[in-house]
């Protein structure tokens, strides 16, 4: 039986707001629909779109949240939890930056902050069955990454530490989404201790290569860290349960490279573009994932320092369907086939 993409799809946290058609789950639908985009995915901190909570504990209100999407004719995709997965871990460097992720009442309480992030995971992997969802999208928090650059020179043992404390985290959570049937899909990025192949297997193993631990694949982030992201493809795509389609670019010159010298987004070598502007070679990805069977959906995320978000989501649909390849259920030269005969092979091999 081949195996398909589907898609087009949207990940709706660039472009959830106070306004219409964007503050509201029905108008949102309506729009991404309107786009033509097939499927849409919740970032489930947003209350104006999406009750969290409320998704874990009724499958009659997840009925009417799917009722609502399938008017507008699309389907929910995954949920996302980046925004409460990244509070599982923090290291104190980020307290304060990253207590806007949370609520006030846990806001300088590092502890409380990090209890309520896990329960927020945690009703993620129930409101995900609910929907009858088998994966989520989430970021890994990080204790090591303050620690990226070896110097000054790091502790022996420092990284060690690290990664299994990490993983004594998430793996209760692993458990949890087990029980309800999803796969965690880590997006690998740069603030997270899971950015690339390497840490990723690193957390792997001190997680005792549970089967719930995935990866979110997007290759815009490794285009800026001068990863191969067709070859990790090759590598990972065993655990690769998630895609987000984004583009990006990475232009060195004489006065900065992969660190862009603290510049603003627009003055980086590394930029993110939107889909077609940067330098993603989408037709090689989409055939590497086809060609591994990956089955799920390609959903757009729009981050784009140049372009208006609403230009970059209206060309966003049409591209993506563009690369979804529909796999071939026989192969080319089948026309000159012929029958078996067992006789005719051997003896056109001697034997």
């Amino acid at each position: 039986m081949a195996k398909n993409i589907k898609g087009p799809a949207i990940f709706l946290a660039q472009f959830a707001g106070d306004q219409k058609p964007f503050n509201s789950w029905d108008a949102i639908c309506k729009w991404a629909g309107n786009l033509g985009y097939k499927g849409v995915q919740i970032p489930t901190w947003d209350g104006r779109l999406f009750d969290l909570n409320k998704a874990a504990q009724s499958k009659t209100y997840c009925d009417d949240i799917k009722g609502v999407a399938k008017s507008h004719g699309v389907e929910i995709t995954e949920l996302s939890t980046h925004l409460q997965g990244q509070l599982v871990a923090v290291h104190p460097a980020f307290d304060e930056g990253f207590d806007a992720f949370a609520p006030a009442a846990v806001h300088g309480k590092p502890k409380d902050r990090q209890k309520w992030a896990v329960k927020q995971v945690m009703a993620a992997a129930k409101a995900s069955r609910n929907l009858g969802l088998n994966a989520s999208v989430t970021f890994s928090g990080a204790l090591a990454w303050p620690f990226v650059y070896p110097w000054p020179q790091r502790p022996q043992g420092l990284i060690d530490t690290a990664f299994a404390e990490l993983a004594k985290r998430w793996l209760p959570i692993f458990d949890e989404y087990d029980k309800h049937g999803v796969d965690v899909c880590f997006e690998l990025h740069p603030g997270e201790d899971l950015f690339d192949g390497a840490t990723f297997e690193m957390f792997l193993e001190q997680a005792k290569n549970h089967k719930r631990c995935n990866i979110n694949y997007d290759p815009s982030h490794f285009v800026l860290q001068h990863l191969d992201y067709l070859a990790f493809i090759d590598i990972y795509h065993e655990r690769i349960k998630a895609f987000h389609v984004k583009d990006a670019e990475f232009n060195p010159d004489g006065r900065q490279g992969v660190y862009s010298g603290f510049q603003p987004w627009v003055k980086r070598a590394g930029r993110f573009r939107s889909l077609g502007d940067g330098q993603v070679d989408f037709g090689a990805v989409f055939s590497k994932l086809a060609a591994y069977d990956y089955d799920s959906w390609a959903v757009l995320e729009w981050e784009c320092c140049l372009k208006d978000s609403q230009q970059g989501a209206a060309e966003g649909a049409p591209f993506i369907a563009s690369h979804i390849i529909k796999v071939t259920e026989k192969a080319f030269d089948d026309f000159a086939g012929g029958s078996v005969d067992k006789k005719q092979i051997q003896r056109m091999l001697g034997i």
